[in-house]
């Protein structure tokens, strides 16, 4: 053991005002993401750093509840495509780095790609897309990335906020719909025979 050897330099915590947009090329982003598996990190498609930290007990338990429902129906329905929780990064169409709450990728899709693309960064929008509205979230900025799912190639998304006790569903080449205190959500044509129950989400 060597007595003499410099401390380790310990790491810094980099803390980005929120008016400080921080641009980060996609190769920039892979790093980034590797050494901070803590957060959920985004990147929009013009290269701007979202920094998404944990979320409450709150909103964990309510997004549990989301990808636990998705995935028991994803069990009995996987030759239809594959499932994914909130920390799988997309790499949308655009450019955009996103990590929706819940997802699924049809079975056709998902199995084009190789495995490295598998692995890494998806490298496609998914079918179906949910986001779960924190406290901290911006509505403006979950309505815009939704539209960007939408407008990337997913065919069903929903935006849920618990606070209001409402839905917005989104639908290729439709108008938003919005529904009021419902009780469960279909998952229609995209997501045959699959209902998410919001009983715990209102809860």
């Amino acid at each position: 053991m060597n007595l003499h050897a410099p401390p380790k330099p310990q790491p810094l915590l980099l803390q980005l005002p929120s008016d400080l947009a921080l641009q980060v090329t996609p190769e920039q982003f892979a790093v980034l993401a590797a050494a901070n598996r803590d957060l959920r990190l985004e990147r929009t498609a013009t290269g701007a750093l979202i920094v998404n930290p944990p979320t409450g007990g709150g909103s964990g338990k309510r997004n549990l509840s989301i990808s636990t429902q998705l995935g028991v129906w994803f069990e009995a329905n996987d030759t239809l495509g594959e499932a994914f929780d909130s920390s799988t990064g997309f790499k949308l169409p655009n450019g955009a780095n996103r990590s929706p709450d819940a997802s699924w990728v049809r079975r056709d899709r998902w199995e084009a790609l190789t495995l490295e693309e598998q692995e890494g960064f998806v490298p496609l929008c998914p079918d179906f897309v949910v986001e779960l509205r924190s406290q901290t979230d911006s509505l403006k900025d979950l309505r815009e990335k939704m539209q960007e799912y939408m407008d990337n190639g997913a065919q069903l998304g929903w935006l849920i906020d618990p606070y209001s006790k409402w839905v917005e569903i989104y639908r290729s080449g439709k108008e938003v719909q919005v529904l009021d205190n419902p009780s469960k959500l279909s998952g229609e044509v995209v997501l045959p025979g699959f209902t998410l129950s919001l009983k715990r989400i209102w809860a």
